[in-house]
């Protein structure tokens, strides 16, 4: 199989569209024509992850933090990231992010962290928003069944864990063929009356042109009459951070001592205890200080992240708890999350998980 083609698969499985703006996720480096011997997954790309594929004779990685941020305009190995870029691309291993892609995936980083806490009820809680449009398109009664397929096999009428969803309303059309016209049907310079289908359906805005592609090729009328409207309806299963409940309320040293535990933590850095009991929780994997607000917004007893500075702990304002576990610790479970994916995707692949250690943070205690 040829890396485009696995890249395909991969990106059919978890949108890169639905990754924040200044992410870089995606194929970082590699030929998409090279045939695949084995992937390697990985939380970060780091140069002795490199030597372990070379090892594994793994000619693809995908991780989970793009080793390839910002500014990199030279590839002489003066530092860590130009190092593992380099030996990469000198052993024709092609390196794949996932990151924010993954972050905001319904089944992504924050489902995982909801899981291992055992959260009921979860949603999202930051959703994406302005991300979805609505076609409408005006065509013959006997045609519709025939548009509503292609449109769909283009990826229309997904919403949430349904798809194929559309919407008809009957009506009736107007129109007059002038010179120079090839009318589906109707007579030169004279005005038809047609019975005719609005059909209605939702598509996120990135599989536009597609959809566009197959609406055209499907409908039998020379002018086709369309509209799309965007929606700012907030795409309920796409965003950044969760929340959920827990069954019965517990107190915050014994919510303090779950997530310990669940997570294997040495430390926990938090805000003050106001001794109120813990039901909702927040969460969100990595840096998430920014979601603190939308936290306390959606009455969350405790908020759970990474990377929290000194002043983000005073907004909590005895209204919630606000835990720091780590940045990486947040994000732990990932590797063994893309591991299950791409080896359920890839069954007849060699895929394998990186044991090198990447975490660079460590604890004198």
């Amino acid at each position: 199989m040829k890396l485009k083609e696995v890249v395909f698969e991969i990106e059919n499985t978890i949108s890169m569209q639905q990754a924040e703006d200044y992410d870089n996720v995606g194929l970082l480096c590699g030929n998409p024509d090279r045939e695949i011997t084995g992937i390697l997954v990985c939380h970060d790309a780091l140069e002795k992850v490199v030597d372990e594929a070379i090892a594994q004779q793994a000619n693809l990685i995908v991780t989970f933090h793009p080793i390839i941020f910002s500014g990199l305009k030279t590839l002489t190995g003066r530092n860590y990231v130009e190092r593992s870029v380099l030996k990469a691309i000198e052993n024709k291993i092609a390196i794949y992010a996932i990151h924010t892609a993954f972050d905001n995936d319904y089944f992504g980083v924050n489902y995982e962290i909801c899981e291992k806490l055992g959260l009921k009820n979860q949603q999202v809680l930051m959703p994406k928003s302005q991300n979805l449009k609505k076609m409408e398109v005006i065509i013959p009664a006997q045609h519709a069944e025939n548009l509503k397929n292609a449109l769909f096999s283009a990826g229309a009428g997904g919403i949430g864990f349904y798809d194929e969803c559309s919407f008809s309303m009957p009506g009736s059309g107007t129109f007059r063929p002038r010179e120079g016209s090839n009318p589906f049907s109707g007579t030169l310079g004279v005005r038809e009356t047609v019975g005719e289908l609005l059909i209605a359906v939702i598509f996120e805005n990135f599989k536009q042109e597609k959809i566009l592609a197959a609406m055209r090729g499907a409908h039998p009328y020379e002018e086709v009459a369309y509209q799309i409207i965007s929606l700012d309806n907030p795409n309920q299963y796409s965003g950044l951070g969760r929340y959920g409940d827990f069954e019965e309320e517990m107190s915050e040293d014994n919510f303090l001592r779950l997530v310990k535990e669940r997570f294997s933590l040495k430390v926990i850095r938090h805000s003050d205890c106001s001794g109120r009991n813990i039901k909702r929780v927040g969460v969100l994997g990595g840096s998430g200080a920014g979601g603190i607000k939308a936290a306390l917004s959606v009455k969350c007893d405790a908020y759970l992240t990474g990377d929290v500075k000194y002043h983000d702990f005073f907004l909590a304002e005895n209204r919630m708890l606000i835990c720091d576990i780590g940045h990486f610790e947040s994000e732990q479970f990932v590797t063994q999350q893309l591991f299950e994916i791409l080896s359920e995707k890839f069954p007849k692949f060699a895929v394998s998980k990186s044991i090198e250690k990447t975490n660079p943070v460590n604890y004198f205690l």
